[in-house]
C-alpha cells in the first residue's frame, strides 16, 4: 500500500502545486474546511489559482486568507456575502467569479468526479445563470447544460481516516467535501484523527480510500463561529 500519511500540510503539497491551477475546496463557511491545507497554499504563494469552493470563507479566515494575499484569479462559488474583501475584489475588477447555485456547484463536482463532462438542469433557466449556455428542450420543459468540473487538485477536510484513506466526514462538515474530494485529480485531506487500517466500520465510510492521495492529521481545531448569535437576556 502506497504511503498516504504526511506529517504536515507543507510536505503534503509538496511537488502538487504550481500557479496558475485549479483547486476543489471543501466546507461550508468555516464549518469543515481544510485550514492547514490553506495556510500552507498561502505560505507556499502558490499564485493565480482557480478555485471552486461553496464560498471563499470570511476575512482573515478560510479561503479568505488567499484572497487577502491575492494569490486568487477566479472564484467559482454559490454564496460570498459573507466576505468583504471578495466584494471589494469582485467590484474593482480584480478578481473574476463565476456565479453558480449551490446545488449545481455540488452536482458539476460530483459529476466531474464520475467522468460526467456534462448534465442538464432545470435549475438557473430563464436567469443570468443561463447566459452564453445550451438549452435544450426535454419533454417540452428548458434544461441547460453545466459543465462537470475537475481539478488539478482537490483540499477537503475529514474528522477520522485510516491509513489508507478511507474517510468519515462529521455532521454538517460532509456538506461540499465529499464531492470535491472525487473531481481533484490529487486529493489531499486533513482529518482530526488517524487510526489503523480494520478500525473504522466499513457500512460508516463516507469517502472510499482510492480517492485519497495523500493525508495529514490537522488537529487540534479551534471550533470557529462566523457569527454568534445568542438571546437577549431578559431582566428578572
Amino acid at each position: 500500500m502506497a504511503r498516504k500519511l504526511y506529517s504536515d500540510a507543507a510536505s503534503a503539497l509538496d511537488g502538487v502545486l504550481f500557479d496558475g491551477m485549479m483547486i476543489c475546496a471543501g466546507g461550508f463557511g468555516l464549518c469543515g474546511i481544510p485550514e492547514r491545507l490553506i495556510d500552507a497554499i498561502r505560505d507556499a504563494g502558490t499564485k493565480d489559482l482557480t478555485i471552486a469552493s461553496n464560498n471563499a470563507g470570511i476575512d482573515g479566515e478560510g479561503l479568505g486568507k488567499l484572497l487577502r494575499t491575492r494569490q486568487v484569479k477566479k472564484m467559482i462559488s454559490s454564496y460570498v456575502g459573507e466576505n468583504k474583501e471578495f466584494e471589494r475584489q469582485y467590484l474593482s475588477g480584480e478578481l473574476e467569479v463565476e456565479f453558480c447555485p449551490q446545488g449545481t456547484l455540488a452536482e458539476r463536482c460530483r459529476a466531474g468526479g464520475a467522468g460526467i463532462p456534462g448534465f442538464y438542469t432545470k435549475t438557473g433557466v430563464g436567469t443570468q445563470v443561463a447566459e452564453g449556455k445550451e438549452v435544450k428542450t426535454f419533454d417540452g420543459e428548458d434544461y441547460i447544460l453545466e459543465r462537470g468540473i475537475r481539478a488539478d487538485l482537490a483540499i477537503i477536510k475529514g474528522w477520522k481516516a485510516d491509513e489508507a484513506g478511507n474517510l468519515i466526514f462529521r455532521k454538517t462538515a460532509r456538506n461540499f467535501n465529499q464531492p470535491m474530494a472525487t473531481a481533484g485529480k490529487v486529493c489531499v485531506a486533513e482529518v482530526e484523527e488517524v487510526v489503523p487500517v480494520g478500525s473504522l466500520d466499513p457500512d460508516q465510510i463516507h469517502l472510499p480510500g482510492i480517492y485519497v492521495n495523500r493525508l495529514i492529521v490537522g488537529s487540534p481545531y479551534d471550533k470557529k463561529i462566523e457569527f454568534r448569535t445568542v438571546r437577549e437576556r431578559v431582566a428578572a
